[in-house]
Formats: C-alpha cells, structure tokens, sequence
C-alpha cells in the first residue's frame, strides 16, 4: 500500500468518511504514531493509526448490504444512541450508511465498510438517482406533480442552494413515486410542505440499480458481485 492522506486511510478503513475525518483529525481523536497528524498527513501501512484510542487497520473483505430500515430508527453511529440502526443490526463487521434516512421514514438503506465506495456514491454532483414511494394527507393536484418536478424551490437553511428537477409519477389520489438526483435533507417532505401536502408515509426503493426487493423491514442482504460491480461502474 502506497502512502495516502491519513483522511483517505480512514474513509477506506470503513471508519469514518473523509469530510468526518478531518473534523475527528481537528479534535486530536485521531492519532498517527502517537501524535495528533496535520490535515493532508500521508500514512501507509508501517504507521500506526488510531481512532478513539483504537487501531485502524485497512479493510481486506469489503462489503455492502442492502438493509431496510425500520421507522424509528435513527442514522447515527453513536452507540450510546438507543435507536441507531447499528444497536438494531447484528452483524459482526463494523459498517458505515451511505445517505441518510430520517427517523420517521423506512426503506432501503446501504450500509458498508468501503468507506471509498460510500463516498462516490454520495457526492451529490454524481446525480445518483434515489426513488421513493410517498402518500400525503390530501388529493394530489396535476398542478403538484408538473410544478414539483422542475426543481427550483430554495429553502432558507439551504442558502443560495436550490432543488433540482426530479421525476414524480402519481400512483393514486394521495401517492406517488418520486426519483431524486441529490441529497438535500428532507429534500422531498419539504417539497410536499412547500406546495400545502403532509407526508404521511415514505419509503425508499431503489439506490442506483439497487432495490429493496423482498426485503421486510429490519432485514438484511449482502449485495451480489455483479450488483457491487455496476455500483462501482457508475461512479467511476
């Protein structure tokens, strides 16, 4: 292993991602040979790295599991947290989420020790789509569905961000599927907020060309070769 950025270290050790490391790296919690490294520190196998007092070691049987998270549960690494997903799941790895869901939707959620993979996958510039079945507490208008897809909506938390066009295809009178290309929290409950809808029920089905399938909710699989292939393939 050639010497590469003590964050980059970390992201591949399936540890933390590289954004989460340079703020563990700013608090001192990471230590390269017993001293606290500056950003950009290059690292290889012969140093020693810890994270929180424990040794990080480069991952050699990486893995992404398809899970379906249950509401109630709450993205959150923190293992004093009572609802994270990480005190629900038995699996003997240490695992990292790609992308969030929030506490009171459901569906699929990856989840890793290839902290690279994570990484690429998020970046929002990637345009990575997500698709989602949604029902809200009232009839959906043409007008909802024309409108919301063409993006556009600024939030005041968000600044001079704005959400981008998005394909919705009404199911019934109160619901639809939605397929975003980003990852602006709460993006689509403050799309229904924005035009008078509540939502009532979200569930995510798809990341890229991976489904929730048969799953039932708190289940897990390991993705296929080929299924972790065509990820891979469309980040590159």
């Amino acid at each position: 292993m050639e010497a590469i950025r003590i964050n980059k270290y970390l992201s591949e050790a399936g540890v933390l991602s590289r954004r989460k490391a340079d703020e563990a790296i700013a608090r001192g919690e990471v230590l390269v040979n017993g001293k606290v490294p500056e950003p950009g520190t290059k690292v290889s196998l012969e140093d020693e790295v810890t994270y929180l007092g424990k040794v990080v070691r480069p991952v050699e049987d990486k893995v992404v599991l398809a899970y379906y998270k249950p509401i109630g549960l709450i993205c959150t690494s923190a293992e004093s947290d009572p609802n994270s997903i990480f005190r629900k799941l038995n699996y003997p790895k240490r695992l990292i989420y790609v992308g969030r869901l929030d506490q009171a939707s459901q569906g699929l959620l990856l989840l890793t020790n290839d902290g690279e993979l994570s990484n690429q996958i998020q970046k929002a510039r990637n345009g990575h789509e997500k698709e989602y079945v949604v029902r809200v507490d009232k009839p959906i208008t043409d007008e909802f569905v024309s409108q919301a897809s063409k993006g556009g909506l600024s939030f005041e938390d968000l600044g001079e961000r704005k959400t981008k066009p998005c394909k919705i295809i009404k199911q019934g009178s109160q619901s639809f599927r939605i397929i975003l290309t980003e990852g602006i929290n709460r993006e689509i409950r403050r799309i229904c907020e924005y035009y008078g809808y509540r939502v009532t029920y979200l569930k995510r089905i798809r990341v890229m060309n991976i489904n929730l399938g048969e799953l039932q909710s708190g289940e897990y699989r390991e993705l296929t070769n080929k299924e972790i292939e065509e990820l891979k393939k469309s980040i590159r």
